[in-house]
């Protein structure tokens, strides 16, 4: 009684309501950035979002109760973690501190937070969270598969049948949990009496097989039955032992099989029974295996299918299999990991149906389906037995209608079904291969295809929707379409650089210029961190990080190269901006570190590398600015320049993670390379130079032929993107840069390394009038110049396709993302919205409504805190902004050129004093710093033009 008269007197004399509560609640539960996931993560971290309707509220403190039932949890009981109240704003990236945690255990969560007042709120529903396999000995499974390489035909492709497995089993009482834990060497689907465990696709997905295998786990408890029950498994060879990239195209010495040459299953089947009884049923030699219908499977090469082969029952109980084999069990690496799956898996997220079809032949078919996109398509027909149907696939047409596949290159990239007959007709759709396409050519179907009778299935793994972006300008709505449609294709277990030929790669130099466009349009938290976790694991021995990841050598001289081995700092550096992660820095801190002493290594002492410097990596200087026009600018001073970038990246993660001595080091290198980088690559005027004649005729280096520059755009849009010059060397480079676009036409010279910086830089140097004309240029090179030729999704090259010269032979895509990047600056530059701290906990409202053909423009993004948005509007003079700022954020809106007595602050004359000079792009801006809220601000527009 004492003890609560004493709490009620304190919370008098503190202003608190004892009986109030507040509305702040936490919804978007998560733990390692997943809703109710499996995770073998032993501290694994919790995040949510907070709602209030409350103007400029905020988390003033936290608890969190984990508890083994959710009965206990509702009930308070927290069993395995009560945090007690937690002083602070922190809603992300909590790591569990409770009682140790088990394998298979499932946790179940939930949390209220205090707000501003110090009022605590309602709690928030409850989550769960399952542990998995923590260790190597709670499998009890082995890899068990059938060696059907023999049957593989075909000179060019060697494709041997997929295998077939099943086995039989009692269950022998009421099921209280069942979970099957399963993965493989190369690609499974899983069924249970006949039907598919999950809707995951090539699974368990693409990593160094050497190193680290994933599994997934799956509730199965409703998909058992009392009594017998039949076990089934379709392999592939998949990304183990498979084709890859271009390893055929170039005569690689190993074109497939990089890993191993037989696929396996690996599965175990828990199930506890409602009498405390607990069973498991691994894979092992009591497994039977055949082959069927599926001929050949390849990820690059496609599907072969004779229906006539099907293996009628095989996935039911009382299937004679007799004519089975014994499988063989497949050795394990004792060194390899085995770890739950972290990322977000391949998924259907999207299905198309035709645009059109049109008959090209007696038994020939041209569908479009409108859209360039990855995946498979479904297909429904009626057939005669034996009738082969080729399904061949392509991005675009030849300007006569015909289907281009040249840039297909070695890949065969097509599906082939041979039909059993079935009078009630036939449906197919693959099962372990994808294609990069918009049309599909149909050859040998006698009986036609309707509209109504293909779909086409939209891959992707399966990333949360992060982002919108809609103006008034259809041209601009294309280009975010274009954007999005391209990230999706690529975003595909790695990032890929495009889904169609013989390549599909995680290329590195692709995958660190847009990053950053890759986390303001979808949640890619967990994908990112699966696959910073593969490109760890392929870091040369060197340090130096390759040129794609996963990393076998799909060509022998492939090694690394400046401005793309980068990668291994500027991605995960992304991941701890975008997400306030900064586990993903402390997990990796080794491998980086020792990235960065290979650059000073490398550097000889000198922090600056000069002409030919790289001229030992194939091609001669790395890939450099991949794919600019013109003049190249020197691949050794964009590594200089990579060199002190990383330093100032790994100076900022180390204050993240709290070790200033390391903090210390890498500013220290930062001011090094920065000085050695303007005493060889400047004149007395600040201008950049290079010796061009160190290169000679260029031979071995890409485009060499073109010569070298260091007065490029790709150079300044660089050196000021990434804080390599003082104020005085700034103006000058930016006037430079802002001359050599006017003077080519408004048009861009850059590559993949030139174009994410390039519009940031101008609008954020003062010359946004140039970025905007840049943005909207509809001449080669351009994004409007792909656009007017059609295109629906990123071109790998500026000139992919033209009228004039056609399609240029070879390297060839029209989905590949790396020229997207210009998204980054339609988000921040377009709409105005930056982030200041890691997690967007504060940032930047400064949006620039400059161009008179658009009028209005709408932009969200969703962060860890919740969904920002900045919006504006013009009608006549009339400017309006509308800003929303999710609770627990605090946003600063920088304000228009135009006296702050000209503004209207939600419907009333902004005060004065609300008013604060801030320093923002190296420029002074008048600024109105707000907590969370729905703002609105109107002023007349000036002579100014934007902000």
């Amino acid at each position: 009684m004492f003890q609560r008269f004493l709490s009620l007197a304190v919370a008098l004399l503190l202003g608190v309501s004892v009986y109030a509560q507040s509305d702040l609640k936490a919804v978007y539960l998560r733990c390692e950035y997943k809703i109710n996931p499996v995770t073998d993560v032993t501290q694994p971290r919790l995040s949510w979002e907070l709602t209030s309707a409350v103007t400029s509220q905020y988390q003033t403190g936290y608890q969190i109760l984990v508890a083994t039932s959710v009965a206990l949890l509702e009930e308070g009981k927290a069993d395995l973690w009560d945090s007690k109240k937690v002083t602070g704003e922190t809603t992300s990236q909590i790591e569990y501190a409770g009682k140790p945690l088990e394998s298979r255990q499932i946790c179940y969560w939930k949390v209220r937070s205090w707000d501003k007042k110090n009022v605590p709120g309602s709690w928030s529903e409850p989550a769960r969270w399952e542990m998995g396999l923590l260790q190597k000995n709670d499998w009890k499974a082995s890899f068990i598969g059938l060696n059907l390489n023999h049957l593989g035909k075909g000179k060019e492709y060697h494709l041997p049948p997929a295998p077939f497995l099943r086995k039989e089993i009692d269950v022998k009482g009421p099921i209280k949990k069942a979970r099957l834990y399963v993965t493989a060497l190369g690609l499974y689907e899983f069924q249970i009496n006949g039907r598919k465990i999950g809707n995951d696709y090539l699974t368990p997905g693409w990593t160094d097989y050497n190193k680290r295998l994933y599994y997934q786990t799956f509730d199965v408890s409703k998909d058992l039955k009392l009594g017998k029950n039949a076990l089934g498994s379709i392999l592939s060879y998949g990304w183990y032992a498979g084709y890859l990239g271009y390893a055929l195209l170039v005569r690689n010495p190993v074109v497939k099989n990089f890993y191993g040459d037989v696929p396996a299953l690996k599965a175990q089947l828990e199930i506890e029974y409602t009498n405390g009884q607990k069973e498991t049923i691994a894979t092992d030699n009591t497994w039977k295996a055949n082959y069927g219908p599926i001929v050949e499977s390849d990820i690059l090469n496609g599907e072969v299918y004779d229906a006539n082969k099907e293996l009628t029952g095989w996935n039911q109980t009382g299937y004679n299999e007799t004519a089975w084999k014994k499988v063989i069990t497949v050795s394990e690496k004792a060194e390899r990991l085995f770890q739950s799956f972290p990322g977000d898996p391949v998924r259907e997220v999207a299905r198309l149906t035709p645009k059109n079809i049109k008959q090209i032949g007696a038994k020939a078919y041209l569908i479009d389906m409108g859209q360039n996109f990855a995946g498979i398509i479904k297909v429904r027909f009626k057939a005669a037995k034996g009738d082969s149907i080729l399904f061949r696939f392509g991005e675009m047409l030849y300007p006569d209608g015909k289907l281009m596949t040249e840039n297909l290159r070695k890949a065969r990239g097509t599906d082939l079904y041979i039909a059993k007959g079935d009078p009630n007709g036939e449906i197919y759709e693959p099962r372990f291969t994808y294609h990069g396409f918009q049309y599909v050519q149909v050859e040998g179907l006698q009986n036609g295809l309707g509209m109504q009778d293909i779909l086409g299935l939209v891959l992707s793994s399966a990333t949360p929707k992060a982002g919108t972006f809609e103006t008034d300008n259809a041209f601009v709505n294309q280009l975010y379409h274009n954007i999005i449609w391209t990230q999706q294709s690529n975003y595909l277990e790695v990032p890929t650089d495009c889904p169609q030929r013989d390549e599909r790669l995680g290329w590195t130099g692709d995958a660190q210029a847009y990053v950053k466009s890759a986390t303001l349009n979808n949640d890619i938290a967990a994908f990112g961190t699966k696959w910073v976790a593969d490109l760890n694991d392929a870091q040369l021995p060197n340090g130096a990080y390759p040129l794609y990841a996963p990393a076998p050598s799909v060509r022998k001289t492939d090694t690394y190269s400046p401005g793309w081995m980068e990668a291994g700092i500027v991605y995960p550096y992304q991941i701890f901006r975008s997400y306030g992660d900064t586990r993903i820095i402390k997990t990796h801190w080794s491998e980086m570190k020792k990235f960065m002493q290979f650059l000073e290594t490398k550097s000889k002492g000198e922090y600056v590398f000069k002409e030919t410097a790289f001229a030992e990596v194939d091609p001669k200087g790395g890939f450099g600015d991949w794919l600019s026009v013109g003049k190249k600018t020197p691949p050794d001073m964009l590594a200089t320049m990579y060199y002190a970038y990383s330093a100032q990246l790994m100076q900022e993660m180390a204050l993240a993670i709290g070790d200033e001595n390391e903090a210390s080091h890498f500013k220290e290198i930062n001011a090094k390379v920065k000085a050695a980088f303007l005493k060889h690559y400047t004149n007395a005027e600040g201008r950049f130079i290079c010796n061009a004649a160190a290169y000679g005729d260029g031979r071995g280096y890409v485009d060499g032929e073109q010569g070298f520059e260091g007065h490029t755009q790709t150079a300044y849009a660089n050196a000021i993107f990434m804080n390599l010059l003082d104020s005085t060397h700034t103006l000058k480079a930016a006037k430079w840069l802002n001359e050599l676009v006017v003077k080519n036409g408004n048009k861009l010279t850059t590559g993949f390394l030139g174009v994410r910086p390039m519009l940031p830089v101008l609008s954020n140097t003062g010359y946004s009038e140039t970025a905007y004309k840049l943005l909207f240029q509809k001449e080669y090179p351009s994004w409007g110049f792909e656009i007017q030729n059609g295109a629906n999704t990123i071109w790998e090259r500026w000139n992919s396709f033209t009228k004039e010269g056609g399609f240029p032979a070879g390297m060839n895509s029209f989905n590949h993302y790396a020229f997207g990047s210009i998204c980054e600056w339609m988000f921040e530059n377009m709409a105005g919205i930056k982030e200041t701290s890691p997690g967007f906990k504060t940032f930047l409202i400064q949006p620039e409504p400059m161009n008179a053909t658009i009028n209005s423009l709408k932009a969200t993004h969703r962060s860890v805190y919740g969904s920002i948005t900045s919006a504006w509007q013009k009608k006549g003079d009339l400017i309006t902004m509308t800003i929303e700022v999710p609770v627990n954020t605090t946003a600063t809106i920088c304000l228009p050129p135009t006296p702050t007595n000209n503004i209207t602050f939600n419907g009333k004359a902004l005060v004065a004093s609300t008013v604060k000079p801030k320093w923002i792009n190296r420029r002074e801006r008048n600024t109105v710093t707000v907590g969370s809220g729905k703002y609105v601000l109107s002023y007349k527009k000036s002579a100014l033009s934007g902000f």
